[in-house]
């Protein structure tokens, strides 16, 4: 639904991703008035174009509380979304292809038990046959979590997007924002195409592009722009259900129910910013493919499709950045989810409105502030591609 002059938004998001939508949503739900600003379409940079992958596994331990609070969404997604987003829960399995692998799985599981998180555990050679028969046979075990799974990205964000509307929420889309300013407490938002929105708060959900929105506002952060690419087969006979990463590799690896394969894992291509496009590397897909032919020798004969890559954001510290601003009162951050944040976005979008709607939220949240970066921003490189 377009913004009309007549609706007086109590917020405005920035950013029509997974994170913007969910934002949205939570909001209202609470009877906030809300008006998305997106700049291309919904879902048309990372949250339209990931692996899809639904993981509590392997996360950074600050991520843990975050991603077990939003797997309990997860398996409840319909109830919030009206949609099951294409989500099925088969386990997600960091395959160890040696026992020095193997010791490493065991030391962050023995981590995790020590913090009172149990949802990972270790499973030997046997166990990972039962669970995945067409590894490959020089695999001796794998880290596992059984509730993980994955979902339908572009599926996902729409419904976020139709359960808000549906409450209330409006969309502007094909306008970025250029402008940030606030003044008697009201912010200005004004937008490429001449538009300019008010509203007492505002959300920073803008993805790759979210640190120029901080920087307008005294919040340089070290923000990299990224291009994870992502490759499809043709379909093959259903052999596999979990979705299969690797402890020394690479790898996102999973089977649709119609038998195409994706591969990914987080491996690069060239983000190209300001003209919304990205570029592959095929040497960097030829090294996913190899992994594949190690780990699937039942793949070896599969043909690649198509490849692709999104726009993302990566921090230096490869955790997000949530929650208020340090600088300006009113104006909330949800950006840098580094290549893996859309399994926090049911969790990080009631976050946002917890903080606006009531101070506070119930989630440890104080390790992803944004003044973080305040003494280091610029001791941080940024390469080529984040131009």
């Amino acid at each position: 639904m377009t913004a009309t002059a007549s609706f007086k938004p109590d917020v405005i998001v920035i950013g029509g991703g997974l994170h913007g939508c969910s934002a949205a949503l939570h909001l209202s739900m609470r009877g906030v008035r809300v008006l998305v600003l997106e700049k291309d379409h919904v879902a048309r940079h990372a949250s339209g174009v990931n692996a899809g992958g639904v993981r509590q596994l392997g996360r950074h331990v600050a991520e843990v509380p975050l991603s077990v609070a939003s797997m309990a969404l997860w398996h409840r997604i319909r109830d919030l979304v009206d949609d099951d987003c294409g989500f099925e829960s088969h386990g997600q399995i960091k395959v160890a292809e040696t026992e020095a692998e193997l010791e490493t799985v065991r030391a962050r599981v023995a981590e995790l038990n020590a913090l009172g998180f149990t949802h990972e555990e270790v499973v030997g050679q046997d166990e990972l046959r039962s669970l995945v028969p067409a590894i490959a046979d020089h695999c001796v075990g794998a880290l596992v979590s059984r509730g993980d799974g994955a979902a339908i990205p572009f599926r996902t964000t729409f419904a976020f997007r139709r359960k808000a509307i549906s409450l209330g929420a409006r969309f502007q889309e094909g306008g970025a924002v250029t402008r940030l300013s606030r003044q008697g407490g009201l912010w200005t938002v004004e937008t490429a195409d001449g538009a300019r929105f008010e509203a007492p708060v505002v959300v920073n959900a803008a993805g790759a592009w979210a640190d120029r929105i901080a920087a307008q506002v005294g919040e340089p952060v070290p923000l990299e722009v990224i291009a994870p690419m992502l490759m499809i087969t043709a379909r093959v006979a259903p052999f596999i259900k979990p979705v299969v990463g690797a402890t020394g590799r690479t790898l996102s690896f999973k089977q649709f129910p119609n038998g195409t394969v994706l591969i990914g894992g987080g491996l690069l291509g060239r983000a190209v910013r300001d003209e919304n496009r990205t570029e592959l590397d095929f040497s960097q897909v030829s090294v996913n493919a190899r992994t594949v032919w190690d780990l699937f020798p039942c793949m070896r004969g599969a043909t690649i499709v198509r490849a692709w890559a999104g726009i993302e954001a990566r921090m230096p510290d490869q955790i997000p950045v949530i929650g208020p601003s340090g600088t300006e009162p009113d104006l909330y951050h949800s950006f840098g989810f580094s290549a893996h944040g859309f399994q926090l976005g049911p969790i990080v979008g009631r976050i946002t409105a917890d903080l606006i709607t009531g101070g506070s939220t119930d989630l440890p949240i104080a390790p992803f502030r944004v003044g973080r970066f305040a003494d280091t921003v610029g001791q941080h490189s940024v390469r080529p591609n984040a131009a």
